[in-house]
C-alpha cells in the first residue's frame, strides 16, 4: 500500500530574476519556505504561515498568487512517497530572516538546481518556463 502523499504549500519570493530559498540548520539541501497544510487550513494560509515562521515575512493569504503544483517524489521518503506542493508567489520588500528551523537564506536561480531535492529541481524548472527566473 502507498503512503499517503505530503501535503505541503510553498511561497516564491522572486526578486531580480531569483527566488528565495532555504537550507534548515545542518542540512544542505535547498528548498522554498514552506511546509506541510496543517488540518482546516487552506493552502494559502499554510503558505504564508510558513513563511513567517521560517523567514519572518509577513503575507496575507489572500494576496498570494496561485503558481502551481508539483507532484513528485518526496524528499528523504521512501522510494513512491509523493509530495503534493501547491506554490504561491509572494511580494514584499522586506528582507527575509532565517528563523525556527532555517539556518540560512539563498537567493536561487536554475543553476542551483543541483542542491535541490525533487520538488526544488521541478519549481525551478516551472519558475524558470515562466519567466521569473534565470
Amino acid at each position: 500500500m502507498t503512503a499517503a502523499p505530503l501535503i505541503v504549500s510553498a511561497v516564491a519570493l522572486v526578486r531580480d530574476r531569483t527566488v528565495l530559498m532555504v537550507t534548515a540548520r545542518e542540512r544542505e539541501v535547498y528548498y522554498l519556505p514552506g511546509g506541510k497544510v496543517d488540518p482546516g487550513e487552506t493552502a494559502a494560509e499554510a503558505a504564508a504561515r510558513e513563511a513567517l515562521e521560517e523567514v519572518a515575512l509577513r503575507f496575507a493569504p489572500d494576496d498570494l498568487e496561485d503558481l502551481f503544483e508539483v507532484r513528485t517524489q518526496a524528499h528523504g521518503e521512501p522510494e513512491g512517497r509523493q509530495v503534493h506542493m501547491r506554490v504561491f508567489r509572494g511580494w514584499t520588500d522586506d528582507n527575509p530572516v532565517p528563523s525556527g528551523e532555517v539556518g540560512a537564506v539563498h537567493w536561487t536561480t536554475s543553476a542551483d538546481a543541483v542542491r535541490c531535492p525533487p520538488a526544488g529541481v521541478e519549481v525551478l524548472r516551472r519558475l524558470v518556463d515562466l519567466d521569473l527566473i534565470d
